[in-house]
């Protein structure tokens, strides 16, 4: 939600969930009132909104929260003094008598009841800060349950390692089966994202995703600025699209070395220094047709498990993003942004081959390939880690989010998705709590 948010998501989409539509939007607001702002819009932005505006994407819908086709300016976490805010603030809300939270705390699987005639949910395994083990239990209260929430990755794998999932699977794995389940760690996705990036003769002034162009294709437009400001404090990071700030989930975990990432860093030596001192600009595809799977790797938490996404397996999300990079082009030719940049015509042409070359993903590049925009989009795919899936309600979890042939057990976050509602996901993520 540090990019523009939709705290009134698509009432097509609240329908198709299947939620109150009255009480999502009693339950938005009090996410905006702790901890959203309206941004102070950066020149960068302002040139952005305007050259959206230029090639089409209209109308102008002003400062709004709500997901509307055009161009706005969305919220931001960031308050005016540039402190971030985090849903850790929503606690706030909470009563204290009633909530004790645990730190350094990590669970290692939910403990079953099995004796009955369906396993129930009776407690977790946690491990504290110095490695040692602990069991909590339920309640004999009838109406005590285990709420898991540790995201679209987290919650399949807690499931799996728990013994909720594919029998085969788990019995590669000597888990105990509790319940078998084809469909955990199923239907994974993520919103594809691709960046030109826009060098400029001088620094810019930082600044995270302020203005949105929402497009009817279902190709959201947006744009960073003012990474990289001088050879001393960023050092040719680009922010959110940079190796050491985190676009290794794109990357295969076995290509995932040290040596990669620094050869990737030292290939940046290359690149202009002009290109560290702009920004970029981004599309994500909303709703990509695209899926792939979670698996575990081992019985070990604290290792992540094998995630594959297929970015741009399916035809339509290939045309979506072109569709996108020309949208692209058209702004980093329009009049408000050359004004902006002082980028000419000839420049501007440049930045595609500056953009394969600059992005993390350490697939093998086709630079001086940018004729075929469909290859572009797959040789420049980057995570917005908009992940989703993997519990989907119907498949793993039921209509109240509880787990299927269990009891005492929900899943409530982003792995029930079967799309991430809005341009981010993070306002509707948190309204669910």
């Amino acid at each position: 939600m540090s990019k523009s948010t939709a705290f009134l998501v698509f009432d097509s989409y609240v329908k198709r969930v299947g939620w109150d539509a009255k009480l999502v939007n009693e339950s938005y607001p009090w996410i905006e009132k702790r901890i959203a702002h309206k941004p102070k819009l950066a020149p960068w932005q302002r040139a952005v909104r305007d050259s959206l505006l230029e090639v089409g994407i209209s109308p102008f819908n002003g400062f709004t929260y709500d997901h509307k086709f055009g161009t706005k300016v969305g919220g931001t976490i960031f308050d005016d003094s540039g402190r971030r805010h985090t849903a850790v603030e929503l606690l706030t809300s909470g009563n204290p008598q009633n909530l004790n939270v645990l730190i350094h705390a990590t669970v290692q699987r939910i403990v079953f009841d099995t004796s009955g005639s369906k396993p129930k949910a009776m407690g977790v395994v946690f491990k504290d800060e110095h490695g040692e083990e602990h069991q909590v239990f339920l309640s004999r209260n009838p109406g005590s349950e285990i709420i898991l929430s540790s995201g679209a990755i987290g919650s399949p794998q807690m499931l799996l390692l728990s013994g909720i999932g594919p029998k085969a699977d788990l019995e590669k794995l000597n888990i105990s089966v509790v319940l078998d389940n084809k469909f955990v760690g199923k239907g994974m996705q993520d919103n594809p994202m691709n960046t030109v990036f826009v060098p400029t003769n001088k620094p810019v002034r930082q600044s995270l995703i302020q203005t949105v162009g929402i497009t009817k294709m279902g190709v959201y437009i947006e744009a960073s600025s003012g990474f990289g400001q001088s050879g001393d404090s960023i050092q040719r990071h680009h922010g959110i699209v940079s190796a050491e700030i985190g676009q290794l989930p794109t990357i295969h975990p076995k290509k995932r070395t040290e040596q990669a990432i620094q050869a990737y860093k030292d290939s940046k030596e290359d690149l202009p220094f002009e290109a560290f001192m702009g920004g970029f600009i981004l599309e994500k595809l909303a709703s990509p047709k695209s899926k792939g799977h979670l698996s575990l790797i081992n019985t070990n938490p604290d290792d992540n498990p094998s995630i594959t996404f297929n970015y741009f397996s399916h035809p339509l999300d290939v045309k979506r993003c072109v569709y996108g990079i020309r949208m692209m082009e058209k702004i980093v030719n329009s009049k408000h942004f050359i004004n902006y940049t002082r980028l000419d015509k000839a420049s501007a042409d440049k930045l595609l081959n500056l953009s394969v070359k600059a992005n993390i993903n350490l697939l093998p590049k086709h630079t001086n390939d940018t004729s075929s925009l469909e290859q572009f989009c797959k040789d420049t795919v980057i995570t917005i880690w908009h992940y989703h899936g993997g519990c989907h309600v119907g498949k793993v979890v039921g209509p109240g989010y509880r787990v299927l042939g269990v009891s005492g057990l929900r899943v409530i976050d982003g792995s029930t998705f079967f799309e991430s509602p809005g341009t981010n996901p993070q306002a509707t993520v948190m309204m669910l709590g």
